[in-house]
Parts: structure tokens; C-alpha cells; sequence
């Protein structure tokens, strides 16, 4: 029961990782209905620009993750304005190359930086806690608290404020929202902020217990959009759930069959709920 429960703490872990990085991720794909490969590469700058401020600037973590919450919502605004609005009447091919020129870009840039070695970030969160006959680094038990309210403060805004119902309104039907008023070029920056925001920070928050590396968003961008068409495409709720349903698959199977296969079992996951629900879990908020 105790390794059972160490393993729940570890899918939470994993799953509140994921699921702030697929919330940008659909979020974004309901202003653009395109994915957004260069999501990856905001995870990736969000690590960079926290080790930059805790490691050269001296400042501590949480002033690390304030900043890269900032550069990250800096550079998917600017990436909104400079490359996706232009292309905003184009095809949709257009928006995916785009998008993939953008990971390339920021990618380059990282390594032309930091140089392709791979980074420690520092975080004052060392201790090892115990609940119970549990064991687990403080680090991980920060994730899990800070992702879930995260994504519980995200959902008041969407649900509770004038602001957060133009971004649904806007992700459900573009052309409909701009009918009534809703100024679709605010509301695609907030919401390029918001995802690339939830990025950095993710990635602030998990880089202490990984590393930090110019392609470190490949896999967890691959995984974002096995969790957004697991959940459904353009679905806030199928996000989380998502989220937490891949964490909790690859949290067991990498201890309970081996970790040698602890990414592929995501994939084989979406195979299997794709093939009896096509639409992903939450059909209501799929494109």
C-alpha cells in the first residue's frame, strides 16, 4: 500500500506538470484551432530564464519563476503579434510551419546562450518529507500544491470573470465572439500570456527535479498534445484530466512493468481511448 501511495504522489506529480502545460496549449489552440508547436520551446525559456535569475542574478526561486512567468508571456505576446497575427487569414498549413519556425528559433537561440550542456537549477526545497510511512522531496510535494492551484485559479478566472468568459467565448466560436462586440486582438494576447505564463512556470517548477536543456520541451510538448486529443481538443476540463490521466499511467507503469517504457506508454494510452471514443474524453469541447 505504501509503494501504491508513492506512486499516486509521483502521478500527481507528473500529471499537474502536464496538465498546466496542455491548459496553455488548448487554450491557445482555441484562438488559432491549430496546435502551437512552439509551446515547447515557451516551456524550454521559461527553465532558461529562471536559471539566468536564480544562478547569474543571485535572486532566489520564487523571484525566478515570477520572472520567467513574465519573459515567457513576454515572448508567446510577441510571437501572437509578429508571426500568428499576420498569418491569421492565412491557411492553416501556414500556422504550423510558423509555429515549428518559432521552436527552431528559440531553440538556437538557447543553445547559442548557454551552450548545449545540460543546467542544475538550484531550488531552496532540498528536504526529504514524511507523511506516514510516505517518503517524497519536498520539490515534488511543491509541484503538486502549486499546479493544482494554479489550475484552480485559472479556472475561477475563466468561469467567474467578464474577462475569462471572452477567452471561452472566443476558443468556441471566434467569428461568433467578434459579432458581439469581443475585441478579438486583446483577447488572443491575454490568452498567448496566460499559456505562455503557465509554461514558464511549469517549467520552473519541474526543472529542479530534471534538468535544464535546450530540447527539454520536445517530450513534454508531445505529451501535451496526446493530452489535449486525449481529453478533447480545445477542452479546459479535458486538459486536466488528461494531464492527470497521463501522469498516472506513466507514474505505474514505469514501476509496476519497467521505466525503459514509461513514454511510450502515453502513446499507447491515447491509441487505446482513441479507438473507443474517438472524440476524446470531453466530445463538448472538441473542435
Amino acid at each position: 500500500m505504501e509503494l501504491f501511495l508513492q506512486q499516486v504522489l509521483n502521478g500527481l506529480t507528473l500529471g499537474g506538470v502536464y496538465s498546466l502545460v496542455a491548459l496553455g496549449l488548448t487554450l491557445v489552440y482555441g484562438i488559432l484551432h491549430v496546435p502551437n508547436f512552439a509551446h515547447g520551446a515557451f516551456y524550454m525559456a521559461g527553465a532558461y530564464s529562471a536559471f539566468f535569475i536564480i544562478d547569474k542574478l543571485g535572486m532566489n526561486y520564487w523571484w525566478g519563476m515570477l520572472g520567467a512567468a513574465v519573459v515567457v508571456a513576454l515572448i508567446s505576446v510577441l510571437s501572437e503579434r509578429l508571426v500568428f497575427h499576420p498569418l491569421r487569414k492565412a491557411p492553416y498549413l501556414h500556422h504550423m510551419i510558423a509555429s515549428i519556425g518559432i521552436l527552431l528559433f528559440l531553440e538556437a537561440g538557447a543553445q547559442a546562450i548557454w551552450g548545449a550542456d545540460f543546467h542544475r537549477m538550484a531550488t531552496p526545497y532540498n528536504q526529504i518529507l514524511t507523511f506516514g510511512g510516505l517518503t517524497m522531496p519536498a520539490q515534488r510535494v511543491l509541484i503538486i500544491v502549486a499546479a493544482f492551484l494554479l489550475v484552480a485559479l485559472l479556472q475561477l478566472f475563466l468561469k467567474k470573470t467578464v474577462t475569462g468568459a471572452t477567452i471561452v467565448a472566443m476558443a468556441q466560436n471566434r467569428e461568433g465572439a467578434a459579432l458581439v462586440g469581443i475585441d478579438a486582438t486583446r483577447v488572443a494576447m491575454l490568452t498567448f500570456a496566460i499559456a505562455g505564463a503557465l509554461a514558464g512556470m511549469a517549467a520552473v517548477l519541474y526543472a529542479p527535479i530534471n534538468l535544464v536543456y535546450t530540447s527539454m520541451g520536445n517530450l513534454v510538448i508531445t505529451k501535451a498534445f496526446v493530452i489535449i486529443v486525449l481529453g478533447g481538443m480545445g477542452s479546459v476540463p479535458g486538459a486536466i484530466v488528461g494531464g492527470l490521466i497521463i501522469g498516472f499511467a506513466e507514474a505505474f507503469g514505469a514501476f509496476y512493468i519497467s521505466t525503459d517504457y514509461k513514454d511510450i506508454i502515453a502513446f499507447a494510452l491515447l491509441v487505446l481511448i482513441l479507438s473507443l471514443r474517438p472524440q476524446g474524453l470531453f466530445a463538448k469541447g472538441a473542435h
